[in-house]
Parts: C-alpha cells; structure tokens; sequence
C-alpha cells in the first residue's frame, strides 16, 4: 500500500540510522527535532528524507510537534509513525499494512518487543508494564464500541483520511501521552483501530539510564492513567495488593510462622516470573515494587504541585 514512514527524533545520533535501516526500499522522513548532536546529519547519511520540526508553541509537546510536521510533509494514503529507538524485522512493514488493510482499520499500534539494558532497567520495567497492563482488557481497548483506549506511538500506522479527519498530532499537540489521547479520539468517532502484538518483528529500548528510567516514569504514568480510569482503579489496586506483601512478611515472622513467611516470600518472585527475563531478576521483583512506589509518589507530587519533569533538555 502507499506509505510513508515518519521518525521524530531529538538527539538520537545513536538511534536513527538502525530506525531508518528497518524500512529499506520506502520513504523514510526523519523529523529532526531540534536535535545538539548530529541525529539530522546520520539519518540523512542513512539515506532518509530530514526535515526540521515546526517551532514549538506553549504547552506543546515535541515528538507531538515532529509527528505532526512529517505528516505535513507527506501526502501517503498511510503513515507510520516509529520512535527512533524502535528497529523492525523486514516482514513488520508488509505485515501490518496488509492487517490494517484486510481488517477496515483507520490505525493500528505495535507492541514491540522490549530490550532491556541495565539491572535497575531489568528490574524496574518488566514490574512496571506488568501492574499497568493489569488494567489493561484488551477485549476492551481493541473494541470500537467501547471508550476505553490504548495506542503505543513507538509504532503507529494510521491512515491519512482519518489522521486529517481528527487533526492528527495537532489535536493532542499539549498531551506527554500523545498515542493514548490519539487513540481515544479515533474511538470518540467510532473508527476501528487496534493494538497488537509483534515481539518477533518489532523492537525497542526505552531507556538507557537510571535518570532517564525515573523521569520517562515521572512524566507519563498519572497522564496515563488520568486518561482510562478503570485501568487507573485496578492498577492501584494491584499496587496496594503488592505492597502489602513486606508488611504481611514482617507480620508472619513476628508470629513466629517461619515456615509460612519463608514461603511467603518467594510470593513476588512466583507472581512476576512471566514478565521478567530471569528467575534471578524475578527474585528482585520487591525492589520493584518499592522503587516503582517512589517514582509514583514523586510523580504524583509533581502532578499535583505543577512542577514538570526535565525530559531531553525541555520540561515537560
């Protein structure tokens, strides 16, 4: 189908030739958002077309900004919109064309595979999308009739008569979780969209430090839930469930029921096992849930205060 690839990047020099090699034989616009380290001139070296991102207005978002200027520089019957740390597998590109095509679909959104770098990443992450999608039905969120929503614009294909129809990124130009509030507004119109898995076709690597772990965590988790509150409800409810887990440990050795807590403890480890890489990262499931505890109540704080979180040299 006719398509068009759009990559916003900023200050991924590292990145974008790997993003930009994923899609060989299509047209590739890197929209170089104000980048300080050369992304522009690799993605042009890797044979991208690169524009710069329009200026950013008050309140607006840059990757929202960037998505908006490539579409606007296109004129495809289909974008698909990638994060510059995101790479694909040959057959993710004819695949989800063909799906959105056969199935009426105005977008869908990949769930890629996600690897995983330091310890604190292998131990923080999987814990963190594993107590979000806890709230996640997926029934749900891929039914148009419903109003729950989820998108996930590290890979989004879209067709260009919806995407104009609902103003695209312009529309949630002011939003840090810019896929989800695309995707409710698809469903505010009653178009059929989907999210899907495509872990053997699609990759990424979110974070690559502890600071970039905690802040990615600060500026999205209470927008995120903010925007489903059912999803909201039950993760708080999971949360509070795992972190009465130390307490109850604490209280059955304080009975003297060793034998009880020494089974107890392995709880975490036992219920987290299917999201984690490792049983050894498993077994550190509770540093999750306490350190995963700290950034929500950082979060929480700065959401309530207005205090907004540094994220690539701009405060979102």
């Amino acid at each position: 189908a006719d398509h068009v690839v759009v990559i916003p990047a900023r200050d991924e020099a590292q990145h974008i030739a790997r993003a930009v090699n994923s899609f060989p034989g299509s047209d590739v616009v890197v929209v170089d958002d104000q980048s300080s380290d050369g992304t522009a001139e690799v993605a042009c070296a890797a044979g991208a077309h690169v524009r710069q991102a329009g200026p950013l207005q008050r309140d607006w978002k840059g990757k929202a900004n960037a998505c908006w200027t490539g579409a606007l520089y296109t004129e495809s019957a289909w974008i698909l919109f990638v994060d510059a740390d995101t790479w694909y597998e040959p057959a993710l590109l004819p695949s989800i064309l063909d799906y959105a095509t056969s199935e009426g679909l105005v977008a869908v959104s990949v769930l890629p595979q996600q690897h995983l770098g330091g310890i604190l990443s292998k131990v923080l992450l999987p814990y963190a999308f594993g107590l979000y999608f806890t709230g996640v039905d997926p029934v749900r969120v891929n039914d148009d009739r419903r109003q729950e929503a989820l998108a996930n614009g590290q890979c989004l294909l879209v067709r260009r008569d919806a995407y104009e129809f609902i103003q695209g990124h312009r529309a949630v130009i002011t939003s840090a979780v810019e896929d989800l509030a695309l995707a409710k507004l698809f469903k505010r119109h009653r178009m059929k969209i989907r999210i899907v898995r495509a872990q053997t076709m699609a990759h990424a690597r979110m974070y690559d430090s502890p600071r970039a772990i905690w802040h990615g965590f600060e500026k999205t988790c209470f927008k995120f839930l903010r925007l489903n509150r059912r999803t909201a409800i039950v993760v708080a409810a999971a949360a509070t469930v795992m972190i009465s887990w130390l307490p109850m440990l604490i209280y059955l050795l304080h009975k003297g029921e060793r034998t009880a807590a020494a089974l107890f403890f392995f709880v975490p480890a036992l219920a987290w096992l299917p999201w984690y890489e490792s049983v050894f990262t498993a077994f550190l499931a509770p540093v999750a849930i306490y350190l995963f505890q700290i950034i929500a109540f950082s979060a929480m704080a700065k959401e309530f205060f207005g205090i907004k979180t540094r994220w690539k040299g701009r405060h979102i």
